[in-house]
């Protein structure tokens, strides 16, 4: 399943499995989309799962 990565005015769809499996170079703006979002998702969720231990 691909995922859409907005970046400022750029779009990027990139698929998961494929970065887990190829090499990458660095300095790579699609990746480094990727990796942004990814952790902004785990802030994300950390939030969330501070949020519900608290009730």
């Amino acid at each position: 399943m691909g995922k859409l990565i907005v970046d400022g005015n750029c779009v990027y769809e990139i698929d998961e499995d494929c970065l887990k499996n190829r090499w990458v170079p660095e300095g790579c703006e699609v990746y480094e989309a990727f990796e942004r979002a990814r952790r902004a998702e785990a802030l994300r969720d950390r939030t969330d799962n501070e949020k519900i231990a608290e009730r």
